[in-house]
């Protein structure tokens, strides 16, 4: 089974993949229709591969559930709710 999301962030493949296309959607934008709009759609998928790649680098897992732990741990214990 092909995962696409190991360890709270994409996979390497997906993250080149996302790069190599948004990079060939660009140039067809460019070279053939000189459209605006396809070049930035190539430049937005591009940027979503280059953002991953670099969250990849600095070890941050933006599809992590851990802020589940951190909102748990905010919450008051029926102990500490009782007391004045």
């Amino acid at each position: 089974m092909i995962k696409i999301i190991e360890d709270g962030n994409f996979s390497g493949w997906l993250r080149t993949l996302l790069c190599i296309v948004g990079a060939v959607v660009v140039y067809c934008g460019v070279r053939y229709e000189r459209s605006i709009l396809i070049m930035t759609l190539g430049l937005a998928i591009a940027a979503v591969g280059g953002f991953a790649s670099r969250a990849k680098m600095l070890k941050i897992k933006p599809f992590d559930n851990s802020y589940k732990k951190a909102r748990d741990s905010y919450r008051v214990k029926d102990d500490e709710e009782n007391k004045p």
